[in-house]
């Protein structure tokens, strides 16, 4: 059986080895009830929650805007967790996760603009990177390729996320150094996506 050789690297999905699962093709059937579709969904309700919180501080620190942040922020771990233990893979939940996390990391880039608990051109570089990303996927899509997620794009997510929310518990100087790893990370990750992008774009053609 399939499960049986679920190994600790393909649970913790730091092996990507293989082709996507089938559930998640294109032509598949979104599937909306699923386990890790529901962690999803609350993901996507405690965005909102974050801003709340977060817009009611005084000066942007907030204890519970930072619990809210790491629910959303962790659960992007365990619903892929629970995607692999579980077989449940959807196309809705392929699309879903990264856009639950741009949209996580855009609102609490939006927190640290307004309270200026990162330097604000940190955080329009930030900005600026993600959509310049929305703008090539879109592009990509549109001619039929799809840009392929790449180690640095993986691994981009968790420093950034986590310097966003040390910097609404207050932990500035700490959260800054996660913050900027995070953003050296997202960028060379978007200069692979868009070479991805265009050397497909130039395949195509010469085919």
């Amino acid at each position: 059986m399939q499960r049986a050789r679920l190994g600790k690297l393909r649970l913790f999905g730091l092996d990507r080895s293989g082709p996507p699962p089938p559930q998640t093709d294109a032509r598949e059937p979104w599937r909306p009830w699923t386990i890790p579709n529901a962690i999803g969904y609350v993901r996507a309700a405690l965005i909102p929650a974050f801003l709340a919180l977060e817009y009611s501080s005084r000066h942007g620190v907030s204890t519970s805007a930072g619990i809210c942040f790491f629910i959303a922020g962790g659960g992007d771990y365990l619903d892929g967790i629970t995607a692999r233990i579980t077989g449940q893979y959807s196309r809705l939940g392929a699309a879903l996760d990264p856009l639950i996390d741009r949209l996580l990391v855009v609102a609490g880039a939006a927190a640290c603009w307004s309270y200026e608990l990162l330097p604000r051109w940190a955080v329009a570089v930030l900005l600026a990177r993600e959509l310049l990303m929305l703008v090539a996927g879109q592009a990509w899509l549109r001619r039929g390729h799809a840009l392929r997620i790449n180690w640095p794009g993986r691994i981009a997510v968790a420093p950034t996320m986590f310097g966003i929310w040390l910097e609404v518990l207050g932990a500035h100087a700490v959260g800054e150094g996660f913050f900027f790893t995070g953003l050296v990370l997202a960028w060379i990750a978007a200069i692979a996506y868009v070479h991805d992008g265009l050397a497909q774009t130039s395949g195509s053609s010469s085919a």
